[in-house]
């Protein structure tokens, strides 16, 4: 798909990678860490299996990795609902915490998933866009899937950091009761900071991430390993009978309780999203031999606790330290959860960056953080709106019991699509036979289907909110490629074939100027709009005129081989195509210093860039209502500098502007 600017065209299947999502951008966690350097063909290549497996562990597992704080603690509460909690609740909580672990994180993602990476990349994007390509075909039904998945990990960015921190600045009212209302004051101020400096980038403490999240497990193992010994026949949960029986014999409490318990396997999808930074074996061996261990360690730790002392149900994870060791234990967990929250939040800009390569969302400021690491990205739009997010959340909310409710809802409908559209894959990618697919495939839906429908049932305590988040992500995505559409249609109308304008010039030519214009559109088989006017109202024609289409393949990058096509069509005009991953920055100049090698003589000093900037008016008769009609004008309006965005110098730009009804 060729794209030019919110306004200029943004039609069909740009493909851009990740919804978890957490993309080009999470090189912010992993530089200190890995460290990366360019081949001769722009592909990154990391430094070691251990470097990598580390960065792994500091980055993939911040989210799934403080569950402990809060999963077993509001499953177990939600199991007894107001009664004693007994050993039936305990063992059925631990069975089917270790059973969600195996099924939905080790079995789907890490072995099954992670093998279905889009030229090395991972993420509900990329497998949208595997899909796609396995069909030949644009697919309404893949594209809606993407869309859900992405908007509800905006929605799991905006929630992660509320419950995460509220969860660890918790254990304050444990160490001093007198504390208990300063959680959300404390809370408020750790994440105001965090967001705060988001626009100076992560890299100076991305170093600390891979370390403190190993001493983290090491410390919730040690925990759980120490007081597994209060009771060892809470070893008997590995037995999946007791999450069966539980589930069968509780009705409707132990499909709340089914909602709780996948509160353990939030940030599991992120194992799939990160494949393009660490690669699948590093991914696969942190989380087999480190983080899983670690965390089933805890959970028995927890359960065999609370066998032993019901009442220490009330904060089971910090009571599994001494009474002095808890102040630390907040410390080293609000390190953590800051971890987790800086993951996802960098992981929304990287997704609503894909969005944009995608042409779901028009243009948003980007910034860069870093000379050497393109990879590291700050959207400050996105920053804002998920500051505001957090807060709403924290002070609506105020505790992670409360927050519970509407947590699970997110990741488990992106767990439903990614099944779903790894079904695609499997089949059509894969070359499977259909029954073969659905065998291997359809049990793990089946499952995240059961979460869905857990997690549906607290729809009034709180699931409602990231649903309608989703629903609004989802109508502004729709409200922006049905406008981009019907404004593709209008200006096709008024268009004229590149072919017939040159033939027209040949027979009467304008007079000619020295200089090489560039003029940028989607489609090159049409005059752009700028050099109509261009030669209806300033008369002249440069002696070289080159039609610049930029198009986003289907892969995460582009062989540099590959990033520049020219095409002479006359004495006067070529056409221009550069090509970008959907991992990749568009850089203008820098592509079409690569046609020098092509013999292409491009001086970017004497070149004039060429765009059109429409301005928008409503209109009854536009094919869609007026609202709809008044929201992509805003969404047009907001979209950040085209020039910015291609990083064309500013002062060889020439903006020609029109008016369009829409």
């Amino acid at each position: 798909m060729l794209w030019w600017g919110p306004i200029d065209r943004c039609a069909g299947s740009v493909k851009r990678r990740r919804i978890k999502f957490r993309d080009e951008a999470f090189s912010t966690l992993m530089t200190a860490s890995i460290t990366q350097a360019e081949t001769q063909d722009g592909q990154p290549v990391t430094s070691g299996f251990w470097a990598l497996t580390l960065g792994s562990i500091g980055v993939v597992f911040g989210d799934i990795g403080t569950s402990p704080l809060y999963a077993f603690h509001e499953a177990v509460r939600g199991a007894a609902h107001g009664e004693p909690v007994s050993r039936v609740i305990v063992l059925g909580v631990l069975s089917l915490i270790l059973w969600a672990l195996l099924i939905v994180v080790t079995a789907k993602y890490v072995l099954l998933l992670l093998r279905a990476d889009n030229n090395g990349e991972g993420g509900t994007l990329s497998l949208m866009a595997l899909g796609q390509r396995a069909l030949g075909r644009r697919s309404w039904l893949l594209l809606a899937l993407g869309v859900v998945g992405a908007s509800m990990f905006i929605g799991d960015s905006m929630i992660t950091p509320a419950i995460s921190v509220l969860s660890a600045v918790e254990g304050l009212k444990l160490a001093t009761p007198a504390l208990e209302h300063y959680v959300v004051p404390l809370t408020v101020l750790i994440l105001v900071v965090l967001f705060a400096v988001q626009s100076k980038g992560t890299a100076l403490v991305a170093s600390a991430f891979g370390p403190v999240m190993v001493v983290w497990f090491t410390v919730i193992a040690v925990m759980g390993a120490v007081h597994i010994a209060d009771d060892p026949s809470v070893l008997a949960a590995i037995n999946p009978y007791y999450a069966v029986q539980f589930v069968l014999s509780h009705g409707t409490i132990g499909l709340v309780t089914l909602g709780a318990v996948f509160l353990a396997v939030t940030g599991g999808e992120a194992l799939y999203a990160d494949l393009g930074h660490f690669g699948r074996k590093p991914i696969q061996s942190a989380w087999m031999f480190f983080v899983l261990p670690a965390l089933l360690i805890n959970y028995f730790g927890q359960g065999a606790l609370v066998l032993s002392d019901p009442s220490a149900i009330e904060h089971s994870f910090y009571r599994m330290v001494p009474e002095k060791l808890v102040l630390p234990l907040v410390g080293l967990a609000t390190a953590a959860t800051v971890i987790a929250s800086q993951a996802v939040i960098t992981g929304a800009y990287s997704l609503v960056y894909q969005a944009v390569q995608l042409g779901l969302l028009p243009r948003f400021e980007v910034r860069y953080t870093s000379e050497s690491h393109a990879g590291q990205i700050y959207l400050p739009r996105v920053n804002r709106l998920l500051l505001i997010g957090v807060m709403l959340l924290v002070l609506l909310f105020h505790t992670p019991s409360n927050l519970a409710s509407a947590y699970g809802i997110a990741v488990s409908t992106t767990m439903v699509a990614d099944g779903i559209m790894g079904f695609v894959v499997i089949w059509k990618l894969w070359n499977w036979r259909a029954a073969a697919a659905a065998a291997v495939i359809m049990p793990f839906v089946v499952v995240d289907l059961s979460f869905f429908s857990a997690n549906l049932l607290k729809l009034l305590e709180g699931a409602w909110v990231p649903l309608l988040f989703g629903a609004a992500m989802a109508g502004t995505i729709w409200t922006w490629r049905k406008g981009s559409g019907i404004l593709i249609q209008k200006t096709r109308r008024i268009e004229v074939p590149l072919d017939d304008l040159i033939r027209s010039l040949e027979k009467r030519p304008p007079h000619i100027v020295k200089g090489t214009a560039v003029f940028l559109t989607s489609d090159p088989a049409f005059v752009p709009t700028a050099l109509l006017h261009n030669l209806k109202h300033n008369k002249v024609l440069h002696e070289h005129n080159v039609i610049l289409t930029i198009e986003t393949a289907h892969t995460p990058r582009v062989d540099i081989s590959e990033r520049f096509r020219m095409e002479k069509i006359s004495d006067k005009f070529s056409k221009v195509r550069l090509r970008f991953g959907f991992m990749e920055q568009p850089n203008v100049p820098k592509a079409l210093a690569i046609a020098r090698k092509q013999g292409w003589q491009f001086d970017i000093m004497s070149t004039s860039f060429f765009v059109s900037r429409r301005s928008l008016k409503a209109s009854a008769q536009s094919g869609m209502p007026l609202w709809q009609d008044h929201l992509f004008i805003a969404l047009s309006r907001s979209a950040n500098d085209a020039t910015d965005y291609f990083q064309i110098p500013t002062g060889r730009v020439v903006e020609v502007g029109t008016q369009v009804t829409i």
